[in-house]
């Protein structure tokens, strides 16, 4: 994670240096707290660029949004999605969008207070592991 994000290689502070293209292809949004002398990570979103054939443009992905625990309820998550949604707006981007757990209530209650919709018709897939590799060696 942290070579994804922070660098790797010879030139550790070239973001996604581990990319086929050496171009970040993660990016992360993080809110630093005061701790008397120190400052500590207090919340973060990792996010990365999609695209919208529908729309014809790309998107924000919020891969993940963690604010932690001591430090709910200030409204760093808040001010993150705001950041987010500036970077698309600002870049001309047609949408933000995230998945979120269903058994989560206190997440889905924050979004729809923001004015998110959950996207009910899709039905998310995937493959990973064996049937990954299976496939790709199809």
């Amino acid at each position: 994670m942290k070579n994804a994000l922070f660098g790797s290689g010879s030139d550790p502070a070239v973001p996604g240096a581990n990319t086929p293209t050496g171009l970040p292809a993660v990016y992360c949004l993080v809110v630093e707290a005061d701790q008397g002398d120190e400052r500590s990570l207090a919340a973060m979103a990792i996010w990365f660029l999609n695209f919208s054939t529908w729309r014809g443009v790309h998107g924000i992905y919020l891969e993940d949004l963690f604010v932690r625990p001591e430090y709910r309820g200030r409204g760093f998550g808040k001010r993150l999605l705001a950041s987010l949604a500036q970077i698309a707006s600002q870049r001309g981007y047609a949408r933000l969008e995230w998945w979120v757990l269903d058994w989560n209530e206190p997440a889905l209650e924050f979004y729809r207070r923001i004015g998110a919709v959950p996207m009910d018709e899709w039905t998310v897939h995937r493959l990973s592991g064996t049937d990954l590799a299976k496939l790709a060696d199809s």
